[in-house]
């Protein structure tokens, strides 16, 4: 792996085996060829750790404890905070069936290697498959496209914002922001983040498309923070955004944890009549519209607040 397709930090492997020996083995050859690596030797401690230092390779072995590495494998790429793109490599020290291997693929692994290892080959196969895994997480990072939603990311609503703020600024338009945060009611305190926030999120895509224009820029600002940058549009204009989407998720409903909820919609707006004449631009609408609902909900101060220019 040359220098120049690595970040700043090296690429993280994720080691789990509960046979010490096999495991610093493993270590011991990773280290020379530029990466770093967790060592873990137990089932749970191994989907823990993936998620919270999201590898950039997982190198699985079969026999784990607990529940086997088939099923850690099925569960790693089931789990939404982990990417599709992550490599993972399992390995087993008994002879691989064609069945066995055709059962390790099925549960989402990129290769199953048989001990003793061949570290030449490993590496190799290892390099490969980091590659392409980091070549996808730089094209993901650079598009502005939100993956769960199909709405624009914060990238890409601050491209747009600057682009209808410059068409607003010529033809001396108004321009409006709306910033909104949509919660599943009485979603237990149990209930998973994760799974919450997809659910979430598909919901709120589809009462979106159903409340904007085609001139409208939609798009996810974080987790549960949505926003609509809407070009000749004016405060009241606004006000009438924040009232179609309280009637629309009035009456949708999200299923979590195998419960349906309602939702509670806190917004924010920031609009001004004439962006050519105003000492904002469109970025700073997006700005103060989105700092005033987090405001509103640190400071528990109400279901809605403005800023009006």
């Amino acid at each position: 792996m040359s220098a120049s397709n690595r970040r700043s930090r090296p690429p993280l492997v994720l080691i789990a085996n509960d046979q010490e020996w096999s495991a610093r083995s493993l270590e011991s050859v990773l280290g020379p060829r530029g990466y770093a690596a967790l060592r873990v030797s137990t089932s749970d401690r191994a989907l823990e750790l993936a998620r919270i230092a999201q590898p950039d390779a997982i190198i699985l072995d079969m026999g784990l404890p607990e529940l086997g590495g088939r099923v850690v494998c099925e569960r790693l790429r089931q789990d939404p905070r982990l990417p599709l793109n992550l490599p993972i490599i399992c390995t087993t020290s008994a002879v691989a069936s064609r069945s066995e291997r055709l059962d390790a693929y099925a549960a989402g692994a990129w290769d199953l290697c048989t001990e003793p290892l061949d570290a030449e080959v490993l590496l190799l196969k290892l390099d490969a498959f980091v590659q392409a895994k980091l070549a996808s997480d730089r094209i993901r990072e650079d598009t502005l496209v939100d993956e769960d939603t199909g709405l624009y990311n914060a990238r890409g609503l601050a491209r747009r914002a600057r682009e209808i703020g410059g068409d607003a600024i010529r033809r001396s338009d108004a321009v409006a922001c709306v910033v909104f945060s949509p919660e599943p009611e009485s979603a237990s305190a149990d209930a998973d983040q994760a799974e919450s926030e997809r659910e979430v999120a598909e919901t709120v895509s589809r009462l979106c498309q159903g409340n904007s224009r085609l001139s409208d820029a939609v798009g996810r600002l974080g987790p549960n923070e949505y926003a609509i940058i809407a070009p000749g549009t004016g405060e009241e204009g606004a006000e009438r955004i924040v009232a179609r989407l309280r009637n629309s998720f009035e009456s949708a409903r999200v299923r979590i944890n195998n419960r349906e909820h309602g939702f509670r919609l806190s917004a924010s707006v920031a609009a001004v009549t004439n962006l050519a004449e105003s000492s904002v631009d469109a970025m700073e609408l997006l700005f103060r519209a989105t700092t005033s609902l987090r405001q509103a909900r640190a400071y528990n101060s109400g279901p809605e607040s403005a800023v009006r220019q």
